[in-house]
């Protein structure tokens, strides 16, 4: 019998979960958490404005932003013509709270005028018509935008479609609870929980996933403190079985 070659091997320490953990995993958060508020679903080009600006920002300042942004600009049906055509120093004013605002600035405002000239118009609904795969690449070409951003555009709105959106709370839960290696990227961690996602799971299924991993990363697997005794996870995850497992000294001579 042949022998696989030494990087497949490497590669297969890491074991895929079994294909019923997730919904697993999924139900026992629910019965812990609670069902997530629903979300308010906008068109996908409001979503990729908030989203650019989200990142490294706390969500309440984020949806402020969105809010004075429409109001500003008169965004809220969705029209973002008066944004894109703004100034930046009237973009960089308004969304002077988020973090890292001045390259958020003339991200946003390249994106905006990309997908103008891309498209034809300034919206993101056209792209409708295309598979999620191509959707996402489409998406993953504009300034600022990565696995995560296109991932939520397409799963939070009206595009309405199937897939994870993998921000830092739910890639470090998935990785502690061995559902990815831990060296993956957001991509590979998407790629690696979408193979345990049943067929039946709806966009807003994975859309609930989504928001109660979030919520398990900000309550009790947070990213300084794992308050593991409290998890209502511990017993499927490899991290937390080995923090609360006695470590034995050595033993004594004699």
């Amino acid at each position: 019998m042949e022998s696989r070659p030494f990087c497949c091997r490497m590669l297969s320490l890491f074991e895929p979960a079994p294909p019923n953990r997730l919904p697993e995993i999924h139900q026992r958060l629910l019965a812990h958490y609670g069902r997530p508020a629903a979300r308010d679903v906008w068109d996908p080009l409001t979503q990729l404005i908030y989203s650019l600006l989200s990142a490294r920002t706390k969500t309440e300042v984020s949806l402020q932003i969105i809010r004075d942004l429409r109001n500003r600009f008169d965004g809220w049906d969705g029209d973002w013509t008066r944004l894109r055509d703004a100034p930046i120093a009237e973009i960089q004013e308004v969304i002077r709270p988020v973090t890292h605002y001045e390259k958020k600035s003339y991200q946003l405002k390249d994106t905006l005028q990309q997908i103008s000239s891309r498209i034809g118009v300034l919206r993101l609904e056209p792209l409708a018509k295309y598979r999620t795969e191509k959707i996402r690449a489409w998406l993953e070409q504009l300034p600022g935008v990565g696995v995560k951003t296109s991932a939520a555009v397409v799963n939070f709105t009206t595009l309405h479609r199937r897939a994870l959106c993998i921000d830092g709370h739910h890639q470090r839960i998935a990785q502690r609870l061995g559902l990815s290696s831990s060296k993956a990227d957001a991509r590979q961690v998407e790629a690696d929980l979408m193979a345990l996602v049943p067929e039946d799971w709806t966009p807003e299924m994975l859309d609930e996933d989504h928001s109660l991993f979030k919520l398990h990363g900000q309550t009790l697997c947070t990213l300084n403190e794992l308050r593991c005794t409290r998890c209502p996870l511990l017993d499927l995850c490899p991290t937390g079985k080995e923090r609360a497992t006695p470590k034995r000294g050595p033993y004594p001579a004699g």
